[in-house]
């Protein structure tokens, strides 16, 4: 995990420890021995080492949190940043997959959807050890716009998000809840829509108020989340990005769809029953990654 935030939210939970590895010096010692003297504090004993290039320090990790890669660069085409992240997800797994062959691997890096394609291929890990982080971020933003159009507590909120991390993403507004009763009961159509507009774009309105750089308090909060489910065998449904084998009508694709998570991983993938318009538009999303996918495949060529 190259991110601080990501160790802070874990070791804030007391959910595990943690063994930072990536090529960032932001880690570095100073923070870990910040973390271990709040400790007693906080009140738990998790452990995090310094920040190394040093893989074996992740060996024989349960789940391994993957952010490594780069922004899209001025001047960069979208086939650049495809072939410089599938590069770099590809190093990556292959030494996790190396010292820790019986983890959980939870993809965070972009373009999400397509980079999961990438370590499923290059770890080998069956499918129920490989997922990306995207739906329960993009969710956690549905929760949130909602929660402030409605002026309610996000913890009565429910929502899910579903599709590919990007513009096609499905927020279904018919399963999303406020204290039980759906969005749809409580908004007129109008607010409704401007907020999976924004939902859609919810990462570009981060990235555009930041100038540089990205969004990483949620993303980091999301990915933590699934690797809490699973240590503790929760069995909690969250909508993640899985590998369908027919499950809504795709098969062989990463695409984000409520899951069960639990000590084993995706334990189970929910199929929900969608109408016409959201099949439809899930489809459209399963497409727009199967494009990206099949790029990658162009320039691996």
């Amino acid at each position: 995990m190259a991110r601080s935030r990501y160790a802070k939210d874990v070791v804030g939970r007391g959910s595990a420890d943690i063994a930072p590895v990536g090529g960032s010096e932001s880690l570095g010692f100073e923070e870990p021995l910040d973390l271990a003297e709040a400790a007693p504090i906080e009140g738990h004993d998790c452990k995090i080492v310094g920040c190394t290039n040093q893989y074996a320090n992740a060996e024989g990790s349960d789940i391994v949190i993957i952010t490594a890669g780069i922004p899209r660069k001025p001047g960069m085409s979208r086939d650049d940043l495809l072939a410089t992240n599938m590069g770099i997800m590809k190093t990556v797994v292959r030494e996790v997959a190396a010292v820790a062959p019986q983890s959980i691997l939870i993809v965070v890096s972009n373009p999400l959807d397509a980079m999961c394609h990438v370590a499923y291929d290059v770890s080998g890990f069956p499918k129920q050890r490989v997922m990306g982080m995207a739906g329960v971020l993009d969710s956690a933003r549905f929760r949130a716009f909602i929660g402030m159009e409605l002026d309610v507590s996000v913890e009565n909120i429910h929502a899910f998000v579903l599709g590919g991390h990007g513009d096609t993403m499905v927020p279904i507004s018919r399963y999303s809840t406020v204290g039980g009763i759906p969005i749809t009961e409580l908004l007129p159509p109008a607010r409704i829509k401007a907020l999976e507009d924004r939902t859609r774009s919810g990462g570009a309105e981060i990235v555009g108020l930041l100038k540089t750089g990205s969004a990483y308090y949620a993303p980091a909060s999301a990915a933590v989340e699934m690797a809490e489910a699973i240590l503790k065998d929760k069995k909690k449904i969250l909508p993640c990005a899985a590998y369908l084998e027919g499950e809504y009508g795709i098969k062989n694709l990463f695409i984000g769809v409520p899951v069960k998570l639990g000590a084993r991983g995706i334990e189970q993938v929910i199929e929900i029953r969608l109408n016409e318009e959201e099949k439809k538009a899930l489809q459209s999303s399963a497409e727009a990654v199967r494009k990206l996918v099949e790029d990658m495949k162009r320039l691996a060529k």
